[in-house]
């Protein structure tokens, strides 16, 4: 198994994609609009990948936060809203907010399992900073930790009630960033203590199954190299002071806060200590070369995929999509409305 996860060109799997995914077998993939035209389309080609894979259990990811995030699309599929929304619901009522995000996330889960997908690139445990980018903005669910904390995990525990694992991101932290990094490498440049803050999310759900890293560079913990990239991070924040021992996944490597060849970024974020490498885009020749170039998935990061897989099989209680959905909006209605 490759220690990566690849995105598609399109709405179906091409003859090469079909002869590059069985030779070198990813670990997993993730879908974006360009993957997506309805819920047969999406659910013919998610059926397809696992049986190439053979494996029922197989890491199929979308970014699907709600709000400005969220690649299936009304009137197709349900609206979603942005964390912003769940934080200002806490203002007035914290239990109907975080009974709100659990039934947000239920739903959510139920769209994409029906989906075939199985795994959702959120919460976002990112704290909201004054000044910083907007790229985390409504995206985050608030400005103080432990309600980020609680949203975040009522989150998590819906999606997984629905059918999906959650990716908390991303580690150790993106609110303080003050450009985005899409664009642009993002440089932080707060203190040893500060930076407690941005962590502190992180700390509390850190049994989360999987989580992602941030292309962002921290001077307070190593100066030279973006998390994703940086061994210091890996190993002394994330592993050591959040105290994470879930799957790590690296952000998209075709993000231009890094800079290099896509081969040589995944193989520097799995030295780095990610387990897999996350590349999004769906080009032959940047897969082909990734998969020459990355070794074999490590037993370690193997034992945590199949441990993050375990988590998202269904209860026999699980509430309807119908229920998940009329719950969440009357809370939402108490709230803002």
């Amino acid at each position: 198994m490759l220690p990566a996860i690849f995105g598609l060109a399109g709405e179906s799997l091409s003859a090469e994609e079909k002869a590059l995914f069985s030779a070198c077998d990813p670990a997993g993939y993730i879908l974006f609009g360009r993957n997506i035209r309805d819920a047969a389309q999406v659910r013919a080609l998610t059926d397809e990948l696992r049986e190439l894979a053979g494996r029922d259990d197989l890491l199929i990811m979308i970014d699907q936060e709600g709000g400005r995030v969220a690649r299936m699309k009304a009137p197709l599929w349900p609206s979603f809203p942005d964390a912003a929304q769940f934080d200002a619901l806490y203002e007035r009522a914290p239990s109907s907010a975080i009974e709100a995000a659990r039934a947000n996330g239920r739903a959510l889960g139920a769209i994409l399992r029906e989906a075939g997908i199985t795994a959702n690139a959120a919460p976002v445990l990112d704290v909201r900073q004054p000044g910083a980018s907007d790229i985390v903005g409504d995206r985050s669910f608030g400005a103080e930790p432990m309600r980020v904390a609680a949203l975040g995990r009522a989150t998590l525990d819906g999606m997984r009630a629905g059918g999906v694992v959650g990716i908390v991101k991303h580690m150790p932290g993106h609110g303080r960033a003050l450009v985005d990094s899409h664009l642009e490498l993002p440089v932080v440049s707060a203190n040893i203590m500060d930076l407690e803050w941005d962590i502190a999310p992180f700390r509390a759900l850190n049994w989360a199954p999987i989580g992602m890293t941030a292309h962002v560079v921290y001077t307070a913990w190593d100066a030279e190299r973006p998390a994703s990239l940086s061994p210091t991070v890996i190993d002394g924040i994330i592993r050591g002071a959040i105290g994470f021992d879930g799957l790590l996944m690296s952000d998209d490597l075709d993000m231009k806060a890094l800079n290099g060849p896509a081969d040589e970024l995944a193989e520097a974020v799995v030295a780095a200590g990610c387990d897999l490498a996350l590349n999004c885009w769906g080009r032959m020749d940047e897969m082909t070369a990734i998969a020459a170039r990355l070794p074999e998935i490590s037993d370690l990061a193997r034992e945590r995929l199949a441990r993050a897989m375990v988590t998202i099989a269904p209860g026999p209680d699980d509430w309807s999509l119908d229920e998940s959905l009329a719950t969440r909006d009357l809370l939402l209605r108490q709230g803002l409305i």
